[in-house]
């Protein structure tokens, strides 16, 4: 190489270290990513086991738990054969879902699945009569009992009683715990002295008759939810 020809640049030891100060930052953020990925993986995956170990355990609040009786509630002016509809009781917290069969069973549950409470919803077209499905982990329910018929929730849907006035309209009076009957339910949260309880009659003053003390609808007491449960 001739004296003529262009020499290489020397090395600029300024370049070089802002190089080398950029790696170090990169190396250092794709660290925190990870380390943020990681953290954030292991909480959401810590929430969800002990969100199951709680609702498995019953820590959690679960519907229909309380033993006084809720204030009755106007769920529908009607509900119409194969029709569904969601509403929310005892609470604001608490949903649930109506389902009035193609032969006009009409049926409440809560619509919070006993396995992980994701929302449960109503499938019309599945099966001869329909059936109560959990999206997150192919829980199903039976329309007509609320138990469990597939999947991994381990206990049924608590019940809400629902009775029908002369115009139509649906009224939800109560609840009843996963694995109560209707009437059992109505009995334990209004006293089981009433009319059609186990207990009436056996001493002390009845209650008067109807589904609650505070009620708008009037007629309908346990029989009535007796005969809905049973229809």
């Amino acid at each position: 190489m001739s004296v003529t020809d262009p020499q290489p640049p020397a090395p600029d030891p300024r370049a070089d270290a802002a190089q080398e100060a950029l790696r170090d930052r990169i190396a250092a953020d794709s660290l925190t990513t990870r380390r943020d990925y990681l953290r954030i993986v292991a909480t959401v995956s810590g929430g969800l086991a002990v969100g199951g170990v709680a609702v498995a355990s019953g820590i959690l609040h679960r519907h229909g738990d309380s033993d006084g009786a809720p204030e009755p509630k106007k769920v529908a002016d009607r509900i119409e054969p194969g029709e569904s509809l969601a509403f929310r009781y005892p609470g604001d917290e608490d949903r649930a879902i109506a389902v009035r069969m193609d032969d006009g069973t009409l049926a409440g549950y809560s619509a919070v699945c006993t396995h992980l409470a994701c929302a449960v919803l109503w499938r019309k077209e599945r099966g001869s009569e329909g059936e109560l499905y959990c999206p997150c982990h192919e829980g199903i329910f039976d329309a007509r009992t609320g138990e469990v018929t597939a999947g991994p929730p381990p206990r049924g849907l608590p019940k809400v009683i629902l009775v029908e006035q002369v115009d139509g309209s649906v009224w939800a009076i109560g609840t009843a715990r996963s694995g109560e009957s209707l009437v059992e339910g109505f009995c334990r949260q209004n006293g089981d002295d009433r009319p059609g309880c186990p207990g009436f009659g056996a001493g002390g003053p009845a209650g008067p008759a109807g589904p609650a003390r505070k009620t708008a609808p009037s007629g309908p007491g346990p029989k009535a939810a007796e005969r809905s449960e049973r229809t």
